[in-house]
This record gives structure tokens, C-alpha cells and sequence, in this order.
């Protein structure tokens, strides 16, 4: 899908962060853009500033997991702009999850995979089979992780677990979608390969009250600062990746069909090579010890 131009994009956790920088990437090629979240005064905010430069823009508040507010972005998509031609099913969230996985409180689950697992699926079954329909060329991009999508880092299995079901998921889906030759194409996203500042490390600020812990944390949440502390003291220089760049490589990998969006690193590759070499030697999970404590 060379020619983005005119076509019609669909972004989902676009307020802030990755999805607020793909939205404007696909603006700055000329796309329509439908800019969706939960977070309505943030997602205003961030529509009208793309509306103010001159962008055909639309903001629709939407809670990914539910059906029903995925299939009525889906129609104000449709009525607003036609067509839906790239869906980037982006939205996600953190856990709040503490403690061993065994201690984690059943809605810690719940809310992760409502989101980040079935935000996804609800994205495919609402927009997909008109994506088919049309009959133009079309692509969906599905946000994981490098933890889980590619090996987890166990002291956050929560999430870990709910990014390894989005890379299965987009391999099935690419799969598919060639076995029946479609004008279609699918892509999995890995943001990085250095850390990335977005609303994810606040996400608890979304949280249904329907989904809240029920005896609330045994300490306090961490956050992103101390995060960095504890890589700090490891010896770990501490880089940031520009939500700008994850943009610029969504749109190559979109233009080149490309499946893998996964940007070179050493230490990415470590991850995916130690898991790879486990297996295929029928060895334990060995390499999951240097990442216990992260």
C-alpha cells in the first residue's frame, strides 16, 4: 500500500503518545484521520491541534474494550470519511498488577486483556470485513511489545502476557489474510527499541471503577522515574525513542508490507535468539534469570 494519500486512517489510543504520533504521520501524508480514545479531553485536545495545522481530522471518544464503541467509531468513520484503509489497533494499558503473578487480584487481568486482547479483537471484527469489502488496498498495524511479544519480562506478567497474545494474534491475521490473497495486509508493532515516555506508565487514570482492585495496592504504583532509578543503579544507560520515529517506521512498513515492524537492537536480538536457542535445544528458560528482577 504505496499510495497513502486521500486514503482513510484509524488510530485507537490517539490522545497521546505512539497513537498521537501516528495519527500526525498520516496526516502529513495526506490521509483522513480518525483519531479514537478514552480519554476525551486529551483526545480533543490533540485533534484540534491537527484540525489547527490544516488536517482533515476526526476525534472520537471510544472504549476499545467494548464492542459497541468500537462498531460506533467504525460507523463515524464510515460517515465522516468513507472507506477505512489502515487500522492501528494501538490502544493499551498497564496492569497496576504488584506482587508475584499468583498475588495479582483477578481484575488486574481482567482490565489488561479487556484492553490490550480484546481492544484488538474488536478493532478486526468491526473494521475488517469492510476493509474486504471496498475491495482497495488496506492495512492494520497491531501494537505489542518486546515484553511478551517477544520474551516477557516476568516481574510484569500481566502485561506481558496480553502483548504475546497481540503478536499471535497479528501472525494469524497476516497469515490469513494471504491465504485468501487479500488486497489486505497486517503488521505487528514493537515501539522501541529504546524506552519510550507515554501515558502507559499512567494508564490506572482510565481505569473502570467496574475493573478497580478491590483492596486496593500494597504500596505505591511505580512509575516511570522509578524505573529509571533502578536501571541506573544496574549500569543500564537509560535511552529514550521519539514516539516520532515509531511513526515514521509505521508508515515504511506500511508502504513495504513490511509484517516484522521491529527496530534493530543487540538487545532485542539477544532476547529473541536466547528464547529461540531454548527451545529448539528443549532447555529451560535459562535467559528469562537476567530479566527477573526488571
Amino acid at each position: 500500500m504505496r499510495d497513502l494519500r486521500g486514503r482513510v486512517a484509524v488510530v485507537t489510543g490517539a490522545a497521546g503518545g505512539i497513537g498521537a504520533a501516528m495519527a500526525a504521520r498520516f496526516a502529513s501524508e495526506g490521509m483522513r484521520v480518525v483519531l479514537a480514545d478514552v480519554e476525551q479531553p486529551a483526545l480533543s485536545e490533540t485533534t484540534a491541534e491537527l484540525a489547527a495545522a490544516g488536517h482533515d481530522v476526526l476525534g472520537v471518544e471510544t472504549d476499545v474494550s467494548s464492542y459497541p464503541s468500537v462498531e460506533a467509531l467504525r460507523d463515524r468513520a464510515n460517515d465522516a470519511f468513507g472507506a477505512v484503509h489502515v487500522l492501528c489497533n494501538n490502544a493499551g494499558v498497564g496492569s497496576g498488577a504488584q506482587g508475584r503473578m499468583w498475588e495479582h487480584e483477578l481484575n488486574d487481568w481482567r482490565w489488561a486483556m479487556s484492553v490490550n486482547v480484546w481492544g484488538i479483537i474488536h478493532g478486526l471484527n468491526a473494521f475488517l470485513p469492510g476493509m474486504l469489502a471496498h475491495g482497495e488496498p488496506g492495512h492494520i498495524v497491531n501494537t505489542s511489545s518486546g515484553n511478551g511479544g517477544i520474551s516477557p519480562l516476568p516481574a510484569q506478567a500481566v502485561y506481558a502476557t496480553t502483548k504475546a497474545a497481540v503478536t499471535t494474534i497479528s501472525e494469524c491475521l497476516y497469515a490469513q489474510l494471504r491465504d485468501l490473497d487479500a488486497p489486505v495486509s497486517a503488521s505487528v508493532l514493537f515501539p522501541g527499541p529504546h524506552m519510550l515516555r507515554t501515558g502507559l506508565w499512567t494508564s490506572g487514570r482510565n481505569r473502570p471503577a467496574a475493573l478497580a482492585k478491590s483492596t486496593g495496592p500494597s504500596g505505591p504504583l511505580p512509575t516511570i522515574e522509578d524505573y529509571e532509578a533502578k536501571l541506573s543503579a544496574a549500569g543500564i544507560d537509560l535511552v529514550y525513542t521519539p514516539v516520532e520515529e515509531v511513526a515514521d517506521r509505521v508508515v515504511t512498513a506500511i508502504r513495504a508490507d513490511e509484517f516484522w515492524i521491529l527496530a534493530p537492537s543487540e538487545r532485542t536480538d539477544a532476547s529473541i535468539r536466547g528464547r529461540a536457542e531454548s527451545m529448539l535445544a528443549r532447555e529451560n528458560p535459562s535467559y528469562l534469570r537476567s530479566l527477573a528482577g526488571q
